[in-house]
């Protein structure tokens, strides 16, 4: 299996127990069997296109196809969004409200 095969399998288990779905509930929303989605985590097949985008409708993932070229700017810009810089640190906001003072 590829690394980036993996990483797909990674990113779709995580989404799931990141929404606190079941592989049976995952399997309800979208309608892929429950043990072809337990194949899929697992390795077992190959995931077909028609499923991983059921899958990530399911999830609420969006898939998109871009240049290589441009794969580093968009990592750049996911990472930025989820508050992690470049270099893996967590980044600052760039400006914070002040608490109020009501005492």
């Amino acid at each position: 299996m590829s690394y980036v095969t993996e990483q797909i399998l990674e990113s779709l288990r995580d989404a799931r127990v990141s929404k606190g779905f079941s592989q049976r509930e995952l399997s309800a929303r979208s309608g892929v069997p429950q043990s072809h989605i337990s194949k899929i985590e697992s390795g077992g097949v190959d995931l077909r296109v028609s499923s991983l985008i059921a899958l990530a409708r399911a999830l609420d993932l969006e898939l998109f196809v871009a240049t290589k070229k441009s794969v580093p700017a968009i990592k750049s810009i996911i990472r930025s969004s989820q508050g992690i810089s470049d270099k893996g640190e967590a980044l600052s906001p760039a400006y914070q409200l002040e608490e109020d003072d009501d005492d």
